[in-house]
């Protein structure tokens, strides 16, 4: 019997002792962190997210997830719940986003700022206050996917329409012509090879065409150089210009008096060749009306007014 006893009370003794332990250690590690209650509303796709999941600020662990329901007062709309640490600096620019963790596709909530220095949240009392849901990496992804495949399709659907028979056709034609355009290319070298080989004897024909238009300007320069010289002894001092001056000043001064001597005799034998001019001239006009004055002598004159014998016209 006391045997009995004994082990029965080491027994309760073990028990109470392991539930005193269990106690003591759900005492110490329990969580004294003051909890503030968000929420988030979303219509967008929430894979991987569980109750119990993590909330993260930048990286760091701030809280958890604790419900995710329907929004019973609009249809399709996602409530979550979240209990985040109170010192976290949620502020009115902080934004939640789906995150992943590694490959196992188990999601967390990810919480970050836009900018830093924003004021704080302020709460709400008897409702939590809502933090805003962005697209994450994968939905962006997704929605990138989406229109990556549509513009695939449409080139997809371009190049069945480049490759139909008639565009063939042309693409072969412009290959053709490609070709021939080549192949006329491919001539001109030939064509210009004389053209090219006579180069090197046009380039020393011009070297020396430049040689002597060096020598050229050079003689110049030498005829310039002489007729500067000539210039100058033809107006210098006791020069042939000086003397032609000279010259010229005493032919006007032998000229002058040699006029002043022989003036009055030019004068009058100027007057007596007129004279003898005009009775050439009259000569001439008689012959010229009657001719046969020559024979028969000049008729007489016939009497003019006054004079005896005249005999006035009759009308």
């Amino acid at each position: 019997m006391e045997n009995r006893s004994y082990a029965l009370m080491t027994g309760v003794f073990t028990i109470a002792l392991l539930v005193a332990a269990i106690l003591a250690g759900m005492w110490f590690n329990r969580d004294r962190t003051e909890l503030v209650p968000y929420e988030i509303v979303t219509t967008q796709s929430i894979p991987g997210l569980n109750p119990q999941a993590t909330v993260r600020y930048r990286g760091l662990e701030v809280g958890r997830v604790e419900e995710i329901v329907f929004d019973p007062r609009v249809t399709g709309q996602i409530l979550i719940r979240l209990s985040v640490d109170k010192d976290s600096p949620i502020t009115t620019t902080t934004f939640a986003s789906l995150g992943y963790q590694g490959v196992t596709g188990i999601a967390f909530i990810q919480l970050d700022d836009d900018r830093t220095g924003s004021p704080r949240l302020a709460q709400r009392e008897g409702q939590p206050t809502r933090i805003p849901l962005r697209p994450g990496l994968l939905d962006q992804l997704e929605k990138r996917g989406l229109v990556i495949l549509e513009k695939t399709e449409q080139i997809t659907e371009s190049l069945s329409k480049l490759v139909a028979p008639e565009n063939q056709a042309r693409i072969i034609g412009a290959f053709d012509s490609i070709g021939k355009a080549a192949d006329a290319y491919a001539v001109i070298p030939q064509k210009l090879e004389p053209t090219f080989s006579r180069l090197p004897a046009l380039t020393e024909k011009l070297d020396r065409s430049l040689s002597s238009f060096d020598s050229a300007a050079a003689s110049v320069d030498k005829t310039a150089e002489s007729y500067n010289q000539l210039a100058v002894r033809l107006q210098g001092k006791d020069g042939p210009i000086e003397r032609l001056n000279s010259a010229i000043g005493s032919l006007q001064s032998a000229t002058s008096e040699l006029e002043l001597e022989t003036l009055p005799h030019v004068v009058e034998m100027t007057d007596e060749a007129r004279g003898a001019l005009r009775a050439v001239k009259r000569t001439a006009t008689s012959l010229s009306d009657r001719p046969q004055s020559i024979l028969f002598g000049a008729p007489n004159a016939q009497p003019g007014p006054g004079e005896p014998g005249f005999v006035p016209p009759t009308k």
